[in-house]
């Protein structure tokens, strides 16, 4: 299949699209991809609508720009079979109220005119598991493209950090993953820039590699029990950071590009084994403090995934596409050892344009 995935993050930046040709067990090739960023007046609406459950004035209003900004965006792409569509977590309470991402693929479809694949994470919550993350068979699936010989992970840094460690040895993706959410990612460092700078992020890293590290701050902030925790385990966007209160922005900047790296080193005490390499896709691998940090923290290898001939910006729009053909296919998207769902499970719905 022909399939366009999409992904609009926690970081709230914008739209991910990207198609791939899958069947949804291999990566037979890639399509082109693009990006429709949200203007700070619609990043605004998502703000306020963080949190918000079905129902409320403010999901709604989400959903609906959710919707128009992808239409907008997918309009633009052909020759497409089937279109994944994550839509916007608003909130993620596994084990309490569920999980919430506004858009619907019953108006989308409609308006595209193509079949739409969605609520990929409602399954796996109702079933016992964390609904996140959700990208690991498509890290499998990569592995195994790009013929990697012992385990590796795949680190994303979006608005949260996850990890997925993969024994491309091992055929079956249910069995050859261990994933989860690690630690912060980008979003208090957007949030930080955006509230003492007036800008989006601080780009490249630029002010944070002027600044220093808060040790103290870090100590305190890795003693969260957050990190103790075995996996699987999800976070939101209120994932741990350490606080930064009353530090002049660059040391601030500094500390929250250091915790990233601290998450990411905590996660190793939970791989079977030590990978080879990290490879980093997601938005934070252009944050040359925070990939700084990565290779002073950890005891291997760390790139950024174009090492690995892939466009980190599209990992997840691209696993969305993958994870949209598995439910095209009834094939599971999670497994115990990706969200602590009892068994495989797959998930997902179907929404298909009126005749």
């Amino acid at each position: 299949m022909r399939v366009l995935g999409t992904m609009s993050g926690t970081s709230l930046d914008g739209v991910d699209a990207a198609v791939l040709e899958t069947d949804g067990e291999a990566v037979l090739g890639f399509g082109p991809s693009a990006y429709r960023a949200y203007s700070e007046a619609e990043r605004a609406v998502l703000r306020a609508a963080l949190g918000a459950w079905p129902g409320e004035a403010r999901a709604e209003a989400a959903a609906r720009l959710v919707e128009a900004a992808h239409a907008e965006l997918l309009t633009r792409f052909e020759a497409v079979d089937l279109v994944g569509f994550h839509g916007q977590t608003l909130a993620h309470e596994p084990g309490g109220r569920g999980t919430h991402q506004a858009g619907s693929g019953d108006r989308l479809a409609a308006a595209l005119g193509l079949p739409v694949a969605w609520d990929f994470r409602s399954a796996d919550v109702a079933a016992g598991g964390q609904g996140a993350p959700l990208a690991p068979f498509y890290h499998h699936a990569l592995a195994r493209w790009m013929g990697a010989g012992g385990p590796l992970v795949f680190l994303n840094i979006g608005g949260v950090a996850n990890v997925t460690w993969v024994d491309p040895a091992d055929p079956a993706p249910e069995t050859a993953c261990i994933a989860f959410d690690c630690g912060p990612g980008n979003a208090p460092m957007d949030d930080l820039a955006a509230s003492v700078l007036g800008q989006p992020r601080d780009e490249g890293g630029a002010l944070a590699l002027s600044g220093r590290a808060n040790a103290g701050r870090l100590a305190d902030f890795g003693a969260d029990p957050f990190f103790a925790l075995a996996p699987p385990k999800s976070l939101d966007r209120a994932a741990p950071a350490p606080d930064v209160a009353g530090m002049a922005a660059p040391d601030a900047l500094a500390t929250l590009a250091a915790a990233v790296a601290e998450g990411v080193a905590r996660a190793f005490a939970h791989f079977p084994a030590p990978p080879e390499r990290v490879l980093v896709c997601g938005g934070g691998r252009h944050n040359r403090a925070v990939m700084n940090k990565l290779a002073a923290r950890l005891s291997c290898p760390v790139a950024p995934v174009e090492e690995a001939g892939l466009d980190g910006d599209m990992i997840e729009a691209q696993a969305f596409a993958f994870l949209a053909a598995r439910v095209a296919r009834g094939l599971p998207l999670s497994a115990p050892r990706t969200t602590g769902v009892p068994a495989p499970t797959g998930g997902g719905r179907i929404s298909r344009p009126a005749a």
